[in-house]
């Protein structure tokens, strides 16, 4: 079960970021979770969102390079090896993690995260056959 993420490419310049988040808001698209990977000159703005099409064609709109990448998120104990226990079970089955961040929920007592995977569909077998939640997309956009 995946969900989809937008990334964006940003220049590293004064206010770009304003008007992604301008642009989303305007248009009533929520951001759910969010992650900025960086260089000197450019970054990468990864994106949940409530309606990850509609935030794909405002940004767009604005001219924006935007891509659509299907990720995993997955909900754990909000305790010390809450994210071990997945981890180990990925990395014990070949799956590397390429990147992975956090966001909040409401759910009292449990973390959830977003990660990319080197195969998603064995990751997504094996982390429910072990009984680790996934995050549906339709449970984001409903967050």
């Amino acid at each position: 079960m995946t969900t989809r993420q937008l990334s964006v490419f940003v220049e590293n310049k004064p206010g770009r970021l304003a008007e992604i988040t301008s642009a989303l808001a305007e248009e009533r698209v929520d951001i759910r979770a969010v992650s900025v990977s960086d260089t000197a000159d450019f970054g990468i703005l990864r994106l949940i969102l409530n309606d990850p099409d509609r935030g794909c064609t405002v940004l767009r709109a604005h001219g924006f390079t935007v891509s659509l990448t299907d990720v995993l998120a997955i909900r754990i104990n909000d305790q010390p090896g809450g994210l071990a226990a997945p981890m180990k079970l990925l990395s014990d089955n070949g799956i590397s993690v390429e990147y992975m961040y956090a966001f909040l929920t409401k759910t009292e007592g449990a973390a959830s995260v977003i990660f990319r995977v080197s195969d998603s569909q064995k990751a997504d077998r094996l982390l429910a056959e072990h009984g680790i939640q996934l995050i549906s997309e339709e449970e984001i956009r409903n967050m």
